[in-house]
């Protein structure tokens, strides 16, 4: 078996000041996050709309759609995306309105990046405990009806498909090799001359677009995630 992989959780910063922005992206990624920054509203609400990140760190203040309107828009389009609120708007109306209007929590500037970041590691650990579904480059993965939902289609995977799919979706952005597959997913090592894994591959990509699962020419297949899909 090969060793077990901690595929990293892709954070999304919503904030316009840019010392700020660049200190969380750097503090986060040297925790072994994964981090994309966004400046104003609108392209916050379509980042986190995308299903392509676990988590997001939201500024009120930001251009154009401010963070209470990004964050009420996020609840009624159905997005269960975990959204702590970091702001320097500190008076208790503040607080509540952004709690009542749908985020998970909500922290004033400035702030500690310790206190944030165990705040961070709680809400994806209960949305891990209280979801069955993956979401990675752009697609969403039931894994208890092995449904997936891509481009506004259901697509009903068979068993094999699907626990292929998930492995994928939890190291996406990761080169896996051929018998890395086989031994993760199948349970078995690679026999000389097997091709089982290319052609669960052509499955996955027929029912979800040839362009989302790339081929690493020697070395494998991976899930291309966020800008790559």
């Amino acid at each position: 078996m090969s060793p077990s992989r901690q595929p990293s959780h892709h954070i999304l910063i919503a904030e316009d000041e840019a010392h700020i922005a660049s200190y969380l992206s750097e503090r986060f990624t040297a925790q072994g996050f994964r981090t994309t920054v966004v400046t104003d509203g609108e392209a916050a609400r379509r980042a986190a709309m995308s299903g392509r990140y676990d988590l997001m760190v939201l500024d009120i203040g930001l251009p154009g759609e401010n963070g209470f309107t990004v964050v009420t828009r996020l609840r009624a389009a159905s997005s269960a995306l975990p959204v702590i609120i970091l702001t320097a708007r500190d008076t208790v109306a503040d607080t509540v309105h952004g709690l009542e209007g749908g985020a998970d929590d909500y922290m004033t500037k400035p702030f500690s990046f310790e206190e944030l970041l165990a705040r961070v590691r709680l809400r994806l650990r209960l949305r891990e405990s209280d979801s069955s579904v993956l979401r990675r480059a752009g697609i969403a993965l039931e894994t208890r009806t092995r449904q997936a939902y891509v481009d506004g289609r259901i697509t009903q995977l068979s068993a094999r498909e699907a626990a292929l799919l998930e492995h994928l979706m939890r190291n996406a952005g990761d080169v896996l090799s051929r018998e890395d597959l086989l031994s993760d997913v199948w349970g078995y090592e690679a026999s000389e001359g097997s091709n089982v894994v290319d052609v669960y591959v052509r499955y996955l990509r027929r029912k979800l677009g040839a362009d989302r699962i790339t081929t690493v020419r020697g070395q494998g297949y991976r899930l291309e995630d966020d800008e790559l899909a």
